[in-house]
């Protein structure tokens, strides 16, 4: 039986005793060949059953079982009656390097002259990347799922309509059947969003481009036709031409990198306002996925991402009606669950403020400042990827969810479906509420805000979330937390007058509560620390401001003005002090004249505005347009790719309405969202093709997708090729890792955490706030 060539992105499946294999086109003179090979089975907790010889190693924080010589896994769980073992791995014959050889190959047709006798590829090149790992072994036992693409370059161009055969020598492979249709086939090189485009939006665009692995990048002819077609009628409702937006060897940014090694056109349709779903096809080449045209296009992106939050809570469980996926409760004291207080706060460690840390390791502060005490009611919050923390750092989730509800109420009252949707408030309003109300209940009696909650250290091998055995503690109280949760609560008091006026003085009391408290130990954060003084004096600044516009009390607009005036000049240009500069220069900027200093409100916003204005220009110059906030920022950890970043872009454009900050949002939304080589998103459950392995623990080890996580994605090799994992994948990946373009660093392995870690203030924050921005604006 013959495998045959995928339309509109569906690729066939080959016979079940056979590695999956595909077939596509990505030029007339270029064949490509995919093969699936290996299948990891991820390892699962089982009932412990004891025997007599079996014996316990203690290593770290973990207890091995070893039976008769044979490691078996580790104990989990309080009781430790749970068994963790390995994963598994099988793999269906393929020989990848024997599919490297031209002479491999066997092309012949019925219906093509040049193809009547069989003919063998002029050259071969070869892609291959792993796509999971398997842990087979405590020792370091790897095995790797791969992904492999050879690209046949012909002896001869394809001829349209006609079918061909291709024979694999030597791999007991059934041959490959391809009918060359370029007008209707799915082909790798046309690069599209997986979520569509409003009518209105002003920018509607593709991308065509390859990297073909040893072969390099695919320089195309310049000016090719494309159109867009109508995936119902199956008729043409646009034409266009490609324009060449970048070539490859280019730098693509303030760094002078370049991330794409291929030449990138750019295929523009923004003409097309017609709802509908469509396939974008490029002359000789082939299409892309379909995508819609549709009003609510980004209001769905949007629901998954904000959703999204509700899977990663933690004190509640996760299951129906709400989602599919189960999940017990983790963390919350009625279940027995312990919080001591640390004397530590998290501004003295490496997770806050401490950028040094100790020698122990991030964790070592906390640890060390542990006492006996209690902290009762301590629970909720978000988790992040491969840890249990719950920090103030993602009190930016409430912020910027508030933001999108001040800036558009009415489309932000969308139902999301999660356990507060019966209430009275905007559901929106209760996902801010989740994180704002966890610190809440961390405040003191007098005031301060403990900084979050966190575990001794990363998660004991194979447990759960809510099977966590390690000591857990809450940070001490400090200046910088409540600063920070100073100001989110003022917001939300703001927010609440319009909502549910009986719950504003209680949030306004615990801001001010906390201020004070901040206030009255403002000296200590200064003098504690080095470069974070600053970062705790821009963190006060942006407290004051937000208390100023909640009480309308000149005292508060002085005090904001004494903490910016501190700031000095180097300081502000400080990557790590910009985030709340940035949300100070957004917030006054849209102050009523009579409530400010109108020079002060000129030279933030014109800070504003030039941030933005520098987004748009790295925008012009990245191949896919995707941007930066700060354009000298390295591509890698929470500035990777893997979520658009917007966010100024989006204000710039509510603060003046041009259209120029729009598109170029637009424009850098569209490579997370799948219209990037790998034509992917990388937020789980968005699209045809997203992350299957992201590095959350509880998902690993039951197996249950969470949606709506947007991971890190993408890094610049040039800035984190050093990074152990390039090294572990050096045997497996062709090209070697460290040797593709940054744009294809995606490797789908849960092991990989640069790349497949998150946190909910950086990309699921990120993609919440472009998605939801693009789904209110009028």
């Amino acid at each position: 039986m013959a495998c045959t060539a995928g339309t509109l992105g569906q690729l066939p499946q080959a016979q079940s005793e056979q590695p999956d294999v595909s077939v596509g086109v990505i030029s007339p003179e270029i064949v490509v060949v995919s093969v699936r090979q290996g299948d990891v089975i991820h390892a699962r907790q089982v009932a412990y059953q004891a025997e007599p010889q079996d014996r316990l190693e203690t290593s770290g924080n973990d207890t091995w079982v070893i039976r008769r010589g044979q490691v078996l896994g580790t104990l989990v769980g309080p009781n430790q009656d749970i068994l963790y073992g390995f994963d598994r791995y099988t793999e269906k014959p393929f020989n990848a390097e024997r599919a490297s050889q031209p002479g491999s190959y066997r092309i012949q047709s019925q219906g093509d002259s040049s193809y009547r006798q069989p003919a063998t590829p002029a050259e071969v090149y070869r892609k291959s990347k792993p796509v999971d790992l398997a842990r087979t072994g405590r020792d370091g036992d790897l095995r790797w799922a791969m992904e492999h693409r050879f690209y046949l370059r012909l002896p001869t161009a394809l001829t349209p309509g006609k079918t061909y055969k291709i024979e694999l020598a030597g791999q007991a492979q059934p041959p490959l059947t391809l009918t060359y249709q370029p007008d209707r086939q799915f082909s790798e090189a046309v690069h599209i969003s997986a979520i569509g485009f409003r009518p209105d939006d002003p920018l509607k665009t593709g991308f065509l481009s390859t990297w073909m692995g040893t072969g390099g990048g695919l320089s195309y002819p310049e000016g090719l036709s494309f159109q867009v077609i109508d995936a119902a009628s199956q008729q043409t409702v646009l034409t266009g031409k490609a324009r060449r937006r970048y070539r490859n060897g280019d730098s693509e940014d303030a760094r002078d990198r370049t991330y794409t090694l291929a030449d990138v056109d750019q295929l523009d349709f923004s003409d097309l306002k017609r709802p509908g779903r469509y396939r974008l096809c490029v002359d000789t080449v082939g299409c892309s996925n379909p995508f819609a045209i549709a009003d609510d296009a980004w209001q769905q992106a949007f629901y998954l991402a904000a959703r999204g939050f509700y899977h990663q809570r933690s004190g509640i469980e996760l299951g129906p009606p709400y989602t599919d996926v189960v999940r017990p409760r983790p963390f919350h004291p009625d279940d027995g669950v312990i919080v001591y207080q640390s004397k530590t706060g998290l501004m003295d460690t490496g997770n806050g403020l401490n950028a040094q840390g100790t020698d122990e390791g991030n964790f070592a502060n906390l640890v060390q400042g542990k006492t006996n005490t209690t902290v009762a009611n301590a629970w909720g919050g978000y988790f992040d990827a491969g840890d249990w923390d719950r920090r103030v750092q993602h009190l930016d989730v409430a912020r910027w969810l508030l933001e999108l509800l001040e800036l558009f109420p009415q489309p932000m009252e969308l139902a999301l479906n999660i356990p507060e949707s019966d209430n009275d408030l905007p559901d929106l309003l209760d996902e801010a509420l989740w994180g704002v109300d966890f610190f809440r209940r961390l405040q003191t009696p007098e005031g301060g805000v403990r900084g979050g909650i966190e575990s001794a250290e990363h998660p004991r091998r194979g447990e759960t979330s809510w099977q966590e055995t390690l000591p857990i503690m809450a940070y001490a109280p400090d200046p910088w937390s409540s600063y920070v949760y100073a100001g989110v609560a003022a917001r939300t008091a703001r927010l609440m007058s319009t909502y549910a006026p009986n719950q504003v003085q209680g949030y306004r009391d615990s801001a001010l509560a906390a201020m004070d408290w901040a206030e009255a130990r403002h000296r200590e954060g200064i003098e504690a620390l080095d470069w974070a003084q600053h970062r705790i004096e821009a963190d006060r600044a942006l407290a004051a401001l937000e208390i100023y516009q909640l009480t309308g009390d000149r005292a508060w607009h002085d005090r904001f003005v004494a903490a910016q005036s501190a700031l000095p000049a180097e300081a502000r240009e400080d990557y790590r002090v910009a985030n709340p500069q940035r949300e100070i220069a957004f917030l006054y900027s849209r102050m009523p004249a009579d409530q400010v200093d109108a020079d002060r409100q000129a030279e933030l916003r014109a800070t504003l505005m030039a941030e933005a204005d520098a987004a748009v220009g790295t925008g012009r110059t990245t191949a896919f347009g995707w941007t930066k906030l700060i354009p000298s920022t390295p591509v890698g950890w929470g500035d990777g790719l893997g979520a658009p970043k917007a966010r100024t872009l989006l204000r710039a454009h509510a603060l003046t309405g041009r259209d120029r900050y729009l598109k170029a949002a637009l424009l850098a939304c569209q490579f997370s969202a799948g219209a990037n080589p790998d034509n992917m998103t990388y937020t789980t459950g968005l699209g045809p093709k997203s992350p299957q392995n992201p590095l959350i623990i509880d998902q690993r080890i039951t197996g249950d997708l969470l949606p709506g996580i947007t991971l890190y994605g993408p890094i610049d090799t040039g800035m984190y090729g050093d990074e152990w994992f390039f090294d572990v994948m050096a045997s497996v990946a062709v090209p070697p890792a460290r040797e593709w373009p940054s744009i294809e660093t995606y490797f789908d392995v849960y092991f990989v955490p640069n790349i497949n870690e998150f946190t909910v203030m950086q990309s699921m924050a990120d993609a919440a706030y472009a998605w939801g921005y693009l789904t209110g604006r009028g």
